[in-house]
């Protein structure tokens, strides 16, 4: 068992650190590119080939690649019969890296969770782990793949046991804690050899502590109030976002059915227009959040950020592409974070410091209704413990006024909608 847990951790990091490095790879061709050409020949060609590139891949070889992955994973954690094979992760690396790295503004996290799950599921087979544990080490393979990919081992365990197994157990939650943390420690030891070394926490000298951004953060008991109103608020507009997304899907298959080349090419192209449209600057969304988060931009432009994202990963995840939405939903609420933050001290003299990632919890919690998750994965991104209270209280507060708002999450909200379409999405 042990030794199955072991294989599933390394597949899912090096699947994991596959995904972000060939997408780091292909959108800085993509930006170079840019350099040499007009935006209006590069943006809209390059999404356009990519997106067709990727749907191909998909029809032809795994058409349970599409998507960002996680609502299969449920389905099969709810014991319906979908492919779980081996060539479902392969097809989803490659034609993730296609999609994503020619301009669909998507993030790893889901294709990480099925990568994960898919190699857990063949290791199950080819270990032969008893049938009541397959269930669980599909589970800690995706919870893996989040570990891995976010540098992020707690909320990897935490995403497993909140959305995909929604169960616990003390044998239970050791399994699955231990994929998780063997996953991010692969992961470490591969920024070793230089692939994905800005996530590792392990360098020549030992292991290490690596921060991604370093707030100057203070928390004070006044900022308890504005961070349930910004949680509340956040919860608001992660529910629209929620919705639109639902829609954009449901439209795309109505419009298209049967047909994931052309919605992913026509997807391709029209993301490449509005992005060759705009300021240099917004082209590259990896940076825009990083942007967000180190507090770089204005009000005005923290509201373009947002309305960019808000549209166009509706847009992106309506074609069927492979991509999660964990990664633009970190962005939505930083940018959220930002903007109140401004309103705050226009207002009333004081804005929290912590509001853009109390933002970026929000979002995610808001949407996926796992707190924790959004709590720790959040927290991955600053190790910074003074955060982990203001976090908490904002993430618990949009998930409240979310539930309020609908009573399931947005992966729920899409695996309900594959029911509803299962005829017209092939999952041989």
């Amino acid at each position: 068992m042990f030794i199955t847990l072991l294989v599933t951790a390394l597949g899912a990091a090096v699947t994991g650190l596959l995904f972000k490095t060939g997408v780091g790879w292909l959108g800085s061709w993509r930006l170079r590119l840019l350099e040499v050409a007009s935006p209006w020949l590069v943006l809209p060609l390059l999404g356009a080939t990519g997106g067709a590139l990727s749907g191909l891949l998909i029809q032809q070889l795994a058409p349970a690649a599409a998507g960002s992955g996680i609502p299969h994973v449920m389905r099969f954690l709810a014991r319906q019969r979908v492919p779980m094979q081996l060539r479902v992760a392969v097809v989803k690396l490659l034609a993730g890296i296609l999609a994503i790295g020619s301009g669909f503004p998507l993030g790893p996290e889901g294709p990480s969770v099925q990568m994960g799950s898919s190699v857990g599921w063949q290791m199950a087979r080819w270990f032969k782990a008893p049938a009541s544990l397959i269930r669980v080490i599909v589970a800690a393979g995706g919870g893996a793949g989040i570990a891995a990919v976010f540098n992020a081992p707690l909320g990897g365990f935490f995403y497993a046991i909140e959305e995909l197994l929604r169960q616990s157990g003390p044998v239970l939650l050791l399994l699955v804690m231990s994929t998780a943390f063997l996953g991010s420690f692969w992961a470490d030891l591969m920024g070793l050899a230089g692939m994905g070394s800005k996530a590792a926490g392990i360098g020549h000298e030992g292991f290490r502590l690596v921060i991604e951004y370093n707030p100057d953060l203070t928390f004070m008991p006044l900022d308890l109030i504005y961070l349930v109103v910004l949680g509340a608020a956040v919860a608001l507009l992660a529910e629209l976002y929620s919705r639109y997304v639902v829609t954009m899907q449901r439209l795309g298959v109505r419009w298209f059915p049967d047909q994931l080349v052309l919605r992913m090419m026509l997807g391709g192209l029209l993301i490449g227009l509005v992005y060759a449209a705009l300021p240099d600057d917004f082209r590259n969304t990896a940076a825009l959040q990083h942007a967000i988060a180190d507090g770089h931009v204005d009000v005005s432009k923290a509201a373009g950020i947002f309305a960019l994202l808000f549209f166009g990963t509706g847009l992106a995840a309506s074609t069927g592409a492979p991509g999660g939405l964990f990664a633009p939903m970190l962005t939505l609420g930083g940018a959220l974070g930002l903007i109140a933050a401004g309103w705050a001290e226009a207002a009333t003299g004081h804005a929290p410091t912590t509001f853009v990632f109390a933002g970026m919890a929000a979002f995610i919690a808001a949407c996926s209704r796992t707190p924790i998750t959004a709590v720790f994965l959040v927290f991955a991104l600053t190790k910074n413990l003074l955060i982990l209270k203001p976090l908490l209280v904002c993430a618990v507060a949009s998930t409240v006024m979310a539930s309020i708002l609908h009573e399931q999450s947005i992966y729920k909200r899409q695996l309900k909608l594959m029911g509803t379409l299962r005829p017209q999405m092939p999952s041989r």
